[in-house]
């Protein structure tokens, strides 16, 4: 007979709770609460697409589709990927639900994704992103709106101290084919010194050599030539527009010609804001335009911008939020006072108090829980107090305690 085993967490995977889940959820609270200062609208999409909207979109040489997707046939014979990101989802709903018609549109979502990695400090297999996307604005000022909404955000739950915006342009169609060129002639004179997945992305996109994590890639990806020299005067006045746009919000930022992030459908703005604070794993926001994804994804020729970053790290970087406060703890003594306080309780709920009340244990036992929980005011009641139709309500700040009628309870508490 088989030996019952208690069920482990998978690896890469985590379980929220307590001062982890209430940093979690400020990071949510904070993002929802600036997305509406910006006028944007929330979306919900699958939590899996078919495998193909990914890897077209990502590219099929990248570290994410090539390495870290979770893909599986299902029963229909389908094959599926738990999302490893939230844009490539967002552009395949633009697309087939019709949301042409509303373009331009500004979105924010958030959610599980997941990538098979090995997990790390702030990283987890399935993980949790918060993203904002404009789809369907050429303008640079869409570039900028989002850049000051990443950095009002970073600066709201307050550890925009220590965070630095690094800034690129990856240029026009023109500007890269040129780059592309320089980038091959520059790899190929190299190709002994590649590592083997540097070797693969020359044929297909060298542009991700310069974003190798390869120490044997360093050296030649260092010494290639910047996209400066090749920019058309349309992308460098998109790049101007962009920062001068920053400059004007008061959003600091630094130049980073190196940086090109590590998809596809990246065009113009690249970003990231970066910090020392998690080790060499520094950055906790990135994202940048995708001019051309929804044509790759079968859609019409659409403009795109967005960003996305791992809630789990911006978490690790806030101070501990304050844990809740109760409004009251409801302490009965005794089975009558149990079935009042359950009446009583209703009715503080539904005044828009928070109150709670114990299950089990005597006087001093229900009185320390009540501290535990920072309740405001403990409301006591038994056969006496009944027999009144009162409570007792005691400040448990100042000790002091007085009679309240069971009618004015919710008044006299929300009142204090």
């Amino acid at each position: 007979m088989a030996r019952n085993t208690t069920p482990n967490r998978i690896r890469g995977t985590q379980d929220i709770f307590g001062e982890d889940q209430r940093r979690f959820a400020q990071v949510l609270s904070t993002f929802e609460r600036v997305r509406a200062l910006y006028c944007f609208q929330r979306v919900d999409i699958p939590v899996f697409e078919a495998t193909g909207v990914f890897a077209r979109s990502m590219g099929e040489t990248s570290d994410v589709v090539s390495k870290e997707m979770y893909t599986f046939e299902d029963k229909g014979g389908d094959l599926i990927t738990l999302r490893p990101e939230f844009t490539a989802g967002i552009v395949r709903a633009f697309i087939t639900e019709g949301w042409q018609q509303h373009a331009p549109m500004k979105l924010t979502t958030s959610g599980p994704v997941f990538r098979y990695e090995r997990p790390q400090k702030g990283r987890f297999r399935q993980f949790h992103q918060i993203d904002a996307e404009i789809i369907g604005a050429a303008e640079p000022a869409a570039d900028v709106e989002l850049l000051v909404m990443a950095d009002q955000l970073l600066h709201e739950l307050g550890i925009a101290d220590g965070v630095t915006l690094q800034l690129n342009t990856l240029g026009d169609a023109e500007t890269r084919e040129a780059w592309r060129a320089a980038l091959v002639a520059h790899f190929e004179a190299h190709r002994d010194q590649l590592s083997e997945d540097s070797l693969t992305r020359l044929d297909k996109n060298p542009l991700r050599i310069l974003d190798s994590k390869d120490p044997r890639d360093r050296p030649v990806a260092d010494s290639a030539p910047d996209i400066d020299a090749y920019l058309t005067d349309e992308a460098r006045a998109f790049f101007d527009a962009v920062t001068a746009g920053l400059d004007a919000a008061g959003v600091q930022w630094t130049r980073n010609s190196r940086l090109v992030r590590g998809l596809d459908y990246y065009r113009h703005t690249a970003f990231e804001f970066v910090t020392d604070r998690l080790g060499a794993q520094g950055t906790v926001l990135a994202g940048g335009r995708y001019d051309g994804l929804v044509e790759n994804l079968g859609g019409p020729s659409t403009p795109g911008v967005g960003w996305a970053a791992g809630v789990e790290r911006l978490a690790m970087l806030i101070e501990e939020p304050q844990a809740n406060y109760v409004d009251a703890a409801v302490i009965p003594l005794g089975e009558a006072a149990t079935l009042r306080a359950q009446g009583l309780v209703a009715e503080l709920r539904r005044a828009g108090l928070t109150a709670d009340i114990g299950f089990r244990g005597n006087m001093k036992k229900r009185m320390a829980r009540a501290n535990a929980q920072n309740a405001r005011y403990a409301v006591i009641l038994g056969d006496e107090e009944i027999a009144q139709g009162q409570a007792g309500v005691k400040n448990l700040a100042s000790g002091e305690q007085q009679p309240v009628a069971f009618s004015e309870l919710a008044k006299a508490l929300r009142k204090a």
